[in-house]
């Protein structure tokens, strides 16, 4: 599996109703560090894969994404859980920060 390209109206149907957690990447094609980060996606969606789902959001293509979660600089990942953003980081982690990330987004719930 590799990462999934998400637009306005895909977004809905790929990220909020998804059965797996996702990680969206907002990102624009103009930006250097964005540009570093895509091979490290592409690699994570390889490895958890049917755990993680990884969406791309162009934030150039897609400014009413970008409007509705309020991004302000890319790239910005922003982790979804049942529909429900859990987590968010802007600017591009180390791939072991990244990872641990992912990691939090399959652990099972946690009951207080």
């Amino acid at each position: 599996m590799s990462t999934v390209q998400v637009s306005n109206t895909t977004f809905p149907s790929e990220v909020l109703l998804s059965k797996e957690p996702v990680a969206v990447d907002f990102h624009a094609e103009w930006c250097g560090p964005c540009k570093m980060l895509a091979p490290v996606l592409e690699k994570f969606s390889e490895v958890y894969a049917g755990k993680v789902k990884v969406a791309k959001v162009d934030v150039d293509s897609n400014p009413e994404l970008a409007g509705r979660f309020q991004i302000r600089g890319v790239p910005t990942m922003i982790f979804f859980k049942e529909g429900k953003m859990v987590d968010q980081v802007v600017g591009m982690l180390p791939p072991a920060e990244l990872a641990k990330k992912f990691e939090a987004l399959t652990a099972p719930k946690q009951f207080a």
